[in-house]
């Protein structure tokens, strides 16, 4: 059995995992003032002249307002002069009073009344009404087309650029928060490790990270949790059955949580009892992979660097090529912050050059169809000097976690 897999108690591990401290400093007012400050640089740049942020991650991370997209239009219009402006149901104003950190003059509707057309008067009172809108890519279909068919004067633009142009590059507030809560994750694996026994089942285990999550100090607990076992792990993101855990099945689990609405995503994948030959080779073919990807990623390179590294990794161990299985059937990696997936990624055509301050998921999983997957998963940031990671990788097979480096 590999060390710190088995052997404990979910009491047992509950109780270490509440034991530990994890703090955290939320985002300061002043770094979301600069954040749209530099929103309005893009569109002055791009001869654009205000933008519309929908309720969702850009609103919160622009503004620090946090509000879910739903079938009503909730969101904020910010001028490229840098005025603000919210746009809510009537019946929703003190609620956005009270979720928001800046205040704000707030444009209200009936529930009779377009919202649409209620967005284009205001624009049009400040001199925008024939303007260049940039809309939020993460918008509905139906809100854009309702500012469209309300506003035929407005040009309506995708805001991505823009937005990806101030969210890629992540800040040391930004950086320190995704720090805790992938800290916290590792020490989740470790427990989730130590729990397994014959005839536990993957539900049982992905309740208790989510339970473990809230008990390291994630307040929602698991944000996501795939719980795989046997040939199970060689489908990326499982399957609807849930499995029963045998004597010398192999094991891959992914999961993670916020901190302050940033997210962790960690995978870790191991045999619980003795690994086949087969199962050596290919994780250590994952690993060199891993280290490939990391080593790579160096600043002013582009983003398809780590990809193309880890696939020539993976084809040196006889797997591939290209998206050929067994092999890497997805790309590398992907950016990580607000949402747990975001621009830019770690896959082939993405020509972004790697910059200082962009996180990365590094995870170039390796499926052998019918048999099993690995998938080794930790997350990097580009620093002054190159890539650093938040978590160390998985230290051997026999030793996952290094608990006995």
């Amino acid at each position: 059995m590999p060390i710190g897999v088995g052997g404990a108690t979910p009491e047992a591990e509950l109780a270490r995992l509440r034991a530990l401290r994890f703090s955290h400093t939320p985002i300061a007012p002043q770094e979301y003032r600069a954040r749209r400050d530099l929103l309005c640089q893009q569109m002055q740049a791009h001869e654009v002249g205000a933008i519309f942020l929908n309720a969702g991650t850009n609103l919160d991370y622009f503004i620090g307002l946090k509000w879910s997209a739903s079938e009503r239009l909730v969101g904020a219009l910010l001028t490229a002069e840098g005025e603000l402006l919210y746009l809510a149901p009537h019946f929703e104003a003190g609620s956005i009073a009270d979720f928001w950190l800046e205040p704000g003059p707030l444009a209200l509707w009936h529930e009779h009344e377009s919202p649409y057309a209620l967005l284009g008067a205001e624009l049009d009172q400040r001199g925008l009404g024939e303007t260049t809108l940039a809309m939020d890519g993460s918008a509905a279909f139906f809100l854009v087309d309702g500012v469209y068919q309300a506003n035929p004067a407005l040009t309506l633009v995708n805001a991505d650029p823009l937005v990806s142009a101030c969210r890629a590059c992540k800040s040391p507030a930004e950086i320190a928060l995704m720090q805790t809560a992938k800290s916290m994750t590792l020490e989740v694996h470790k427990s989730a490790a130590r729990i397994l026994r014959e005839g536990i089942t993957t539900t049982e285990v992905a309740a208790f990270i989510h339970e473990a999550h809230k008990a390291v100090g994630a307040p929602g607990g698991s944000s996501f949790c795939i719980v795989l076992f046997g040939v199970a792990t060689s489908f990326p993101h499982g399957v609807k059955e849930a499995q029963t855990l045998k004597a010398d099945d192999w094991v891959l689990i992914d999961t993670g949580c916020r901190v302050a609405g940033y997210h962790s995503d960690i995978t870790r994948s191991y045999c619980f009892g003795q690994a086949s030959e087969a199962q050596r080779h290919a994780w250590q073919a994952e690993k060199a992979a891993q280290a490939a990807a990391f080593a790579a990623a160096q600043l002013g390179q582009p983003c398809e660097a780590p990809d193309h590294a880890a696939r020539e990794a993976l084809e040196g161990f006889g797997f591939g090529p290209d998206y050929q299985l067994p092999g890497l059937p997805h790309r590398t990696g992907h950016g990580c912050g607000l949402e747990i997936h975001e621009a830019p990624y770690l896959v082939r055509g993405d020509r972004t050059p790697l910059a200082t301050g962009m996180v990365f998921s590094n995870e170039p999983m390796l499926v052998i169809p019918d048999q099993f997957g690995v998938r080794l998963e930790d997350h990097f940031y580009m620093g002054e000097t190159g890539p650093v990671w938040f978590t160390e990788p998985s230290h051997s097979l026999d030793d996952p976690f290094g608990l006995n480096a």
